[in-house]
C-alpha cells in the first residue's frame, strides 16, 4: 500500500490538520488551467513561497488576493512605490520586499508576453502541445523537485525578465496549473485529472 493509499486515497501531503490542504488537493492541484488570470495567481502566489511551505502561502491566500488587485496583472503592473511600502506593513501576505517587487515586474513581464503571445497560458500550454504530463508516481520520494521541462521554461522566463521562478518554483507552477499531474497513482486524483 502507497503512503497515498494509507492516507485515505491522497496524496501524502494533503494533510487534513492543515486547514484547507485537503480541498486545494480535492478541487484544484493538478486541474488544467487554461485561464489566464489564475495562471497569474499561482505565478504570484508560487514565488511568493520560495523558501516557505504552501501551507503558508495557503492560508495568506485571501490576503495576497486582496493585496493584488484579485490577481488583475493589468493594475498590479502599475503598483507604485509607495504601494510597495504599503505592502511591507500588510501582515495578510508575505512581508518580502524583494517578493513583492517581483510580482509586480513579473506583471509587467506577463503583460508583455500576452502581447505576444495572445494569452500567457497558450505560451505555457505550448511546452506540452497542450495536453498535461502524466506520471505516475507511487511513492512521495519519486516525485521530481525540477526537471528538463520546468529548467527549459524557468530559463526562458528569466531570459523574459521574471523572476523568482526559478526550475523548482516552475515545476510547482506546472503542478498546481495542472501542466503536469502529480498526483501519486494511489490517489484518486490521478485518474480523474488523466483524461
Amino acid at each position: 500500500m502507497t503512503r497515498a493509499q494509507s492516507e485515505g486515497g491522497r496524496c501524502h501531503w494533503a494533510l487534513p490538520s492543515q486547514a484547507g490542504m485537503v480541498e486545494y488537493h480535492d478541487r484544484e492541484w493538478g486541474v488544467p488551467v487554461r485561464d489566464d488570470r489564475t495562471q497569474f495567481e499561482f505565478l504570484v502566489l508560487e514565488s511568493a513561497q520560495a523558501g516557505l511551505s504552501w501551507y503558508t502561502i495557503l492560508r495568506k491566500r485571501d490576503g495576497y488576493r486582496a493585496a493584488f488587485a484579485d490577481f488583475d496583472p493589468e493594475r498590479v503592473a502599475r503598483y507604485t512605490p509607495a504601494r510597495i511600502e504599503r505592502l511591507l506593513t500588510n501582515s495578510a501576505i508575505v512581508r518580502n520586499r524583494a517578493k513583492i517587487e517581483a510580482a509586480i515586474g513579473n506583471a509587467k513581464c506577463f503583460l508583455a508576453m500576452q502581447r505576444e503571445y495572445g494569452s500567457f497560458s497558450e505560451w505555457l500550454w505550448g511546452f506540452v502541445d497542450g495536453r498535461p504530463v502524466v506520471n505516475h508516481w507511487r511513492e512521495p520520494r519519486e516525485v521530481p523537485a525540477t526537471t528538463p521541462l520546468s529548467d527549459t521554461i524557468a530559463k526562458e522566463l528569466k531570459q523574459r525578465g521574471f523572476r523568482f521562478l526559478g526550475s523548482t518554483v516552475v515545476y510547482a507552477h506546472l503542478q498546481a496549473t495542472g501542466i503536469v499531474n502529480d498526483h501519486l497513482i494511489g490517489c484518486f486524483r490521478h485518474a480523474a485529472l488523466s483524461h
